[in-house]
């Protein structure tokens, strides 16, 4: 992680230094593609057009992708598309140098955490030109799916699915060894107790450990307050009580061994098959409702099941994220191309039989309901739940300042201090608040 913030921080300092050239000149739109499902265009240049495109993932996501790569080539033989993935931890890594040098594929795969540090530096393509003329093709998607990726009033990302927050219930082996299955109105105190009667039965809660840079602001949201104020210039609270109250609880979950013990978590590399209910460790995990598919695609021999996130303040907690983008780089020099293959990849419905959600529910209304006769149990169980979140969220917050990653970082760090009892809660609250609004203001700069 060390070096993955170092990497990060190098990026942040030179940044500023990185041109916004690229660019080439745009080329007329026209209609091709793979029929009737395919609305956007093939352009009517043959000239051979190479494009680099990157994306973190497991196997599975590589390898529908791949497939996606070889059926658009294969219908637009003028484009060769390179490939290049990895973990996500990695990914990052290996993407932050590559924008120093201004050697970014054209097209990266983007998350929320660093849309507005790739966006502020100027290294992300505006979509919206594409978009009206068609080339990006969104006739299909919806206002607020779109607006997920706007930056300054810029389109500098396409949302590629929908995703909510989600507990994951290993419901026959809770049902196997007595547990309470809570309803859709559960609370935290019901985790509690869930929590007590696992470790009763030698069983745990929570697939990895908690990413607490995703389920802090949850808990925030619940309460009505923000991690991030609205301008992203500071904290979004003032009151250290919610940090105090969020990491009491995670600590008494700790201590207790109701999850999984730091030196476990950190021999993993985060991957599904490591996931504590494949591995019948625990009756429960939490994350993004695509990565529902991954864990219940490998227990075969028991359904996994959606939950909400626990309340009280469940729907104003929730909200539809975009599960992550396509941004088209601003030193591509194919950026008209690059806007196509992403328009295939969102419209394309015989693209979508492979992708099937994976990237989350496909943000294409069309897609969506093409692919309905088509899903798995497990796939048609993620479309439901992000059906029901649709009606029971708010909307989301804008996407995170430049500095949240090293935020995030923080908050791993200060979570990992008090869980060793090197630092109280107390005080950590007080140095979180402290530190990240430094960081934010040096962000400003």
């Amino acid at each position: 992680m060390k070096k993955v913030l170092n990497a990060v921080l190098m990026f942040s300092l030179i940044g500023s230094l990185i041109g916004c050239s690229g660019g080439g000149a745009a080329e007329p739109p026209a209609n091709g593609g793979t029929g009737t499902e395919t609305p956007p265009a093939a352009s009517d240049s043959k000239d051979p057009v190479k494009l680099r495109i990157a994306w973190w993932g497991g196997q599975s996501r590589h390898d529908y992708t791949l497939k996606v790569i070889e059926m658009y080539e294969s219908q637009n033989p003028h484009v060769t598309i390179e490939p290049e993935y990895a973990p996500f931890d990695d990914y990052w890594k290996k993407l932050a140098p590559q924008a120093v040098a201004g050697g970014l594929p054209d097209i990266i795969q983007m998350d929320i955490s660093y849309l507005n540090q790739y966006a502020g530096r100027n290294q992300l393509a505006d979509l919206k030109p594409f978009t009206e003329s068609g080339e990006l093709d969104v006739a299909d998607v919806s206002e607020n799916a779109l607006s997920g990726g706007e930056v300054s009033g810029k389109l500098v990302a396409m949302n590629l699915g929908v995703n909510a927050l989600q507990t994951t219930f290993d419901v026959e082996t809770m049902k196997k060894n007595g547990i309470d299955i809570p309803s859709k109105e559960w609370t935290w105190d019901d985790m509690d107790k869930m929590g007590a009667q696992a470790k009763e039965k030698g069983l745990q809660i929570g697939g990895f450990a908690y990413r607490h840079d995703v389920f802090f602001p949850y808990y925030l949201r619940t309460i009505g307050q923000k991690m991030y104020s609205a301008d992203g210039k500071t904290i979004g609270y003032s009151d250290d009580q919610p940090f105090i109250d969020y990491f009491t609880r995670y600590q008494k979950w700790y201590d207790n061994g109701y999850i999984l013990s730091l030196d476990k978590e950190a021999q993993k590399k985060g991957v599904a098959e490591e996931d504590e209910i494949v591995l019948g460790n625990s009756i429960s995990g939490t994350g993004w409702s695509n990565q529902f598919l991954a864990v219940a695609n490998l227990v075969t021999d028991r359904p996994l099941e959606l939950n909400p996130m626990p309340g009280p303040g469940t729907k104003e907690g929730l909200f539809l994220k975009p599960s992550m983008y396509f941004s088209v780089t601003e030193t591509s020099k194919h950026k008209e191309e690059a806007a196509k293959f992403i328009s295939f990849f969102i419209n394309d419905i015989e693209a979508n039989k492979l992708i099937k959600g994976e990237r989350g529910v496909p943000v294409s209304a069309k897609v969506k309901e093409a692919l309905k006769p088509l899903l798995s149990e497990n796939e048609a169980k993620i479309f439901d739940y992000v059906t029901w979140a649709e009606a029971n969220s708010t909307p989301g917050d804008p996407p995170n300042p430049i500095g949240a990653v090293e935020i995030e970082k923080l908050l791993r760090d200060l979570s990992e201090r008090i869980l060793f009892k090197k630092i109280s809660i107390e005080d950590a609250a007080a140095e979180f608040r402290k530190e990240a609004n430094a960081i934010l203001a040096r962000s400003q700069q």
